[in-house]
């Protein structure tokens, strides 16, 4: 199934803006370790790049967190899918999203996170979509705040597939 897709922010923008990103969270955690928890699956292209240009010490986990089936539309159903491997009490920590638009997923996870006691607790996105959002959410550090248009590329999928895009591209499904 190969649907058509038009590039709106190209592999060198993303790029530009992770690095840029990376800077600043460097800048703001000079002298201290972060813990980067990636939410599976959209997300591990962004924290990859984003980790690879961080100049602070940094550690990675996961957890799978779902509000979506294999439709294009939030669900509002949450699940926790696969939770994190080590402790964060005490850890400062940046949650890095693929997207942000309902919110509903953060607006669940962030309270669940803070019942951990980090030291401190943080949201970067690559892609924020306030147009589609439901619950009010903080976000940090945003890569590109976009329109309401269906998006794949870079992590983010149309049922599982154009997550290997090397750019962001709207998405033309096939009527």
């Amino acid at each position: 199934m190969r649907n058509k897709i038009s590039v709106m922010i190209t592999e060198k923008e993303i790029d530009k803006r992770v690095r840029e990103i990376a800077k600043q969270i460097s800048h703001d955690y000079a002298k201290k370790e972060i813990r980067l928890i990636c939410i599976l699956k959209g997300s591990v292209f962004y924290t990859c790049e984003l980790a690879k240009r961080l100049t602070i010490p940094v550690t990675l986990d996961f957890m799978k967190v779902s509000s979506y089936g294999s439709g294009v539309e939030s669900s509002g159903n949450i699940q926790i899918q696969k939770d994190l491997d080590e402790s964060i009490e005490g850890l400062d920590v940046i949650v890095v999203e693929d997207i942000v638009d309902s919110g509903n997923t953060l607006s669940h996870l962030i309270p669940l996170l803070k019942e951990r006691k980090p030291a401190s607790i943080r949201v970067t996105t690559l892609l924020d979509k306030p147009a589609r959002r439901e619950s009010e959410v903080e976000i940090d550090y945003v890569g590109f705040q976009i329109e309401d248009r269906f998006v794949v590329g870079y992590g983010l999928d149309y049922d599982q597939s154009y997550r290997d895009l090397p750019y962001i591209g709207e998405i033309h499904l096939d009527e």
